[in-house]
């Protein structure tokens, strides 16, 4: 089991920019990734950013330039870094992470429960 549990969300005006952390937890040596989606009203979950277990790093293009995932080993935590925030921006933000249970030899996934980011003035 991998428990996952996101802080860092508020309300912020556009151009600002606010830290996400994702604090991970638990059978963390099965983690191959971990991700940020996130989700709007009325829309589908997407994808924001995503970094492997070799520090490698992907981006959707709508937050390419303007988002920096990274992640600390030290502190279990991956970070999402958001500036020059867009009112689009505003979702549920979710932390996922990617585990290979070896014993099962299966794939799975683990959530955390999210956090609000708003983008008004």
């Amino acid at each position: 089991q991998v428990r996952l549990v996101e802080s860092g969300g508020g309300l912020v005006p556009p151009g600002g920019s606010l830290r996400l952390s994702c604090v991970f937890s638990g059978d963390i040596d099965s983690i191959n990734a971990i991700s940020w989606y996130r989700q709007a009203p009325g829309r589908q979950r997407e994808v924001v950013a995503g970094i492997g277990h070799d520090g490698s790093t992907s981006y959707a293009r709508s937050v390419q330039g303007r988002f920096t995932i990274s992640r600390d080993n030290a502190e279990n935590t991956v970070h999402l870094q958001m500036n020059s925030l867009k009112p689009e921006d505003t979702a549920v933000y979710y932390c996922k992470a990617d585990s290979y249970i070896v014993a099962t030899m299966r794939d799975v996934e683990y959530w955390g429960q999210g956090t609000q980011v708003t983008v008004s003035s």
